[in-house]
């Protein structure tokens, strides 16, 4: 049996639609209909023609495309695929949060549970994150899960004071700036593309930070030929495939990450051949955490992103 040819057919008398995160296998990518990141994924799973989506990435990634599009039937090939980042928060520790900040606008990083986007204003991804903060009127902002995206935005926002989650994505914490400096006394020319998830002092030594469309746009429009691209290797096949005469160095072995690695052909043939995987949200979080996301839609719309 040819898989990729099954779930094609499978994919057309289902009128499914699949979707894939840049950090997925590159098989996964190659038999996907569009690939992409958070916000451009989930702009894709709300405005779709189509009535089943499966989801190739994480969990947060296909409730959110439920939370938007509750009639569409979502699947994510391997349930057991999540985020370590967006379970280290729950909803109660939100509420609690916001009773000590009655005058904060609470925005959430899309790497949240549909649960802490039901108690947030306002949902955010790496590459709006910056635009839609700044032109919030509150003065005040509790930022949640990622310290380090949070810290990022903070650091060009002055004017306003951010309450900062201290949560984290294992994979860019891991990353160290040895890593880099180790690759950069080999390649000196090499641009350093650093993911705003990255600790601090990885970040001071970027030679561009962005959202892993934002790196693989900067890549495909710069004059260089050599980068070092710190965020989850699975962006290597798009940049790769955008760049075939460029050179695209992982500053450490371990830039993977295993969540986004679990889903394989077979699952996606599975979910769509059984119609099982099927992700549900409550409907009385669906309704809060809606609001949360077509903010951020809103928003992203006015201001051109």
């Amino acid at each position: 049996m040819d898989i990729q040819e099954e779930i094609l057919k499978l994919k057309e008398k289902k009128d499914a639609i699949i979707l894939a995160h840049y950090y997925q296998r590159p098989e996964i990518q190659e038999i996907a209909d569009a690939v992409g990141d958070s916000y451009y994924l989930s702009k894709l799973a709300k405005d779709c023609p189509n009535k089943v989506i499966v989801f190739c990435g994480v969990r947060f990634m296909a409730e959110s495309a439920k939370i938007l599009s509750p009639e569409k039937t979502v699947i994510l090939p391997v349930q057991e695929a999540g985020c370590p980042m967006a379970d280290i928060v729950e909803r109660q520790q939100i509420i609690n949060l916001k009773k000590e900040h009655p005058n904060a606008a609470v925005v959430c990083y899309i790497n949240s549970t549909a649960q802490v986007k039901a108690e947030s204003d306002v949902t955010v991804t790496s590459s709006n994150a910056f635009k839609i903060i700044k032109n919030l009127e509150q003065e005040e902002i509790i930022f949640l899960p990622d310290q380090n995206l949070g810290s990022y935005i903070a650091e060009q926002i002055p004017e306003k004071r951010f309450i900062l989650w201290k949560g984290f994505c294992i994979t860019h914490k891991r990353i160290q700036k040895s890593n880099i400096i180790f690759i950069k006394k080999k390649k000196p020319r090499a641009k350093v593309l650093v993911h705003p998830e990255c600790e601090k002092d990885v970040r001071d030594f970027a030679d561009f930070i962005g959202s892993t469309k934002e790196m693989i746009d900067y890549a495909t429009s710069s004059k260089e030929k050599d980068f070092i691209i710190v965020t989850e290797q699975g962006i290597l096949h798009a940049l790769q495939k955008k760049n075939p005469d460029k050179n695209f160095y992982i500053p450490d072995s371990t830039m993977i990450c295993t969540n986004m690695k679990k889903i394989r052909l077979e699952d996606v043939y599975k979910g769509l051949f059984n119609m099982n995987s099927i992700i549900e949200v409550e409907e009385k979080i669906r309704q809060k955490a809606f609001q949360s996301l077509i903010n951020m839609h809103r928003y992203a719309k006015s201001y051109g992103l």
